[in-house]
């Protein structure tokens, strides 16, 4: 059967096309390391961390004052001090009852009179005798024994005097003072309690109101810290003071491998003893192994980097994160110097992943330290 030259026209475009799809090659299969994403990678180094000695404690007085009564047996007439009261040194805080000894001061007050006229009567008698020995007027034995007593009544005279000056002394500290200048931190006193030595203190002071936090540092980090250098000491309430290093201390305890750092605060109402703080040492810099914070991550396995390895290949590694400043993170165990890690650990990688690394500088310190807390945890509230 012959076809039409319209038919012609019709099949040949479609032998054309028949004959193209025939001869197209299928597509070619992608390998992994074409589907390698590009991966920005940094090399560990050793970096200058500044600002990253941080600390926290608690508020203590710089000195604490105890306020006793130094009598005992008296009752508490009254009581002339109260909690949060800054008093001056020698102010009365306390009047005991003086009724008991007034009666024993006035009898001591006249023993006293009596026993220095008779010794003025004693030697009086013995100055009469005085150039009669061995003239025959009296004997030598009448003369001695006068010369005896006088010696003798003004001894009773110094021993009444000295117990009359024992009982005024007794009466003035009935006002129970203020030792030192200062705040006064506590009260355990109430009218009609009684007197007594060795008991709980009435009153505990803050000398001149001056309260420091005492924080702890590790060795490595006290030896950072100097004498007289400033940090900022923030408080529970958020506001921050600036504080000076008064004491460091000589010596680390062998239990906790810390050692306690003294540190002066301003005197401010709502700068309170017992109370938390925290200290930046802003000062205080160290070279170190280091890594960007954005190099971190964390999970329920704690802290790690991605390490890219010679095959380019993530793994992750675990780290022990040190303290932290200027967007940097110490690494106090982890990868070598020299290793190559992820430079953002938001990348979504898995162990294994084969990547392409585009090397690049660790970025730029940040200009406001991000510091971590060593130390004494945050307490509970």
């Amino acid at each position: 059967m012959k076809l039409s030259n319209t038919s012609r026209l019709l099949v040949l475009p479609l032998a054309a096309m028949l004959a193209l799809s025939a001869c197209k090659k299928p597509p070619e299969k992608l390998t992994e390391a074409d589907q390698a994403r590009s991966v920005r990678v940094i090399r560990i180094s050793s970096q200058a961390i500044t600002g990253a000695v941080v600390a926290s404690g608690d508020l203590v007085a710089r000195e604490e004052a105890a306020v006793l009564p130094e009598v005992n047996g008296y009752r508490v007439a009254r009581v002339l001090a109260d909690v949060g009261q800054y008093v001056k040194a020698g102010q009365t805080l306390v009047q005991l009852d003086p009724a008991l000894i007034q009666g024993q001061l006035a009898q001591a007050e006249a023993n006293a009179a009596q026993a220095e006229v008779q010794a003025l009567q004693a030697e009086e008698q013995a100055s009469r005798v005085k150039d009669l020995d061995g003239s025959g007027v009296l004997s030598q034995e009448q003369i001695d024994q006068r010369r005896f007593q006088a010696r003798a009544a003004r001894a009773t005279a110094r021993a009444q005097a000295a117990a009359l000056k024992d009982l005024r002394t007794r009466n003035a500290k009935l006002a129970v003072t203020a030792p030192v200048s200062g705040l006064i931190l506590e009260k355990n006193v109430r009218p009609g309690d009684l007197s007594a030595s060795g008991a709980t203190p009435w009153f505990r002071m803050a000398r001149d109101g001056e309260v420091e936090l005492a924080a702890d540092l590790s060795e490595g980090d006290l030896s950072r810290i100097r004498p007289g250098e400033i940090a900022t000491v923030t408080l529970q309430s958020g506001q921050t003071v600036q504080g000076r290093v008064r004491l460091i201390s000589p010596q680390i305890d062998t239990q906790t491998k810390l050692g306690e750092v003294r540190i002066l605060l301003p005197v401010r109402s709502d700068i309170r003893v017992g109370g938390f703080a925290r200290a930046v040492f802003t000062d205080a810099s160290a070279t170190a192994l280091a890594v960007p914070e954005s190099a971190v991550r964390y999970d329920a396995d704690g802290a790690s980097v991605m390490v890219v390895g010679a095959d380019n290949r993530v793994h992750k590694a675990a780290i022990d994160a040190g303290p932290r400043g200027s967007g940097l993170v110490q690494l106090a165990k982890g990868p070598p110097a020299g290793s190559r890690i992820v430079a953002n650990a938001a990348a979504l990688l898995l162990d294994g992943d084969l990547i392409r690394p585009v090397e690049g500088a660790a970025p730029a310190p940040l200009p406001a330290p991000l510091p971590t807390t060593t130390g004494r945890p945050a307490a509970k509230k």
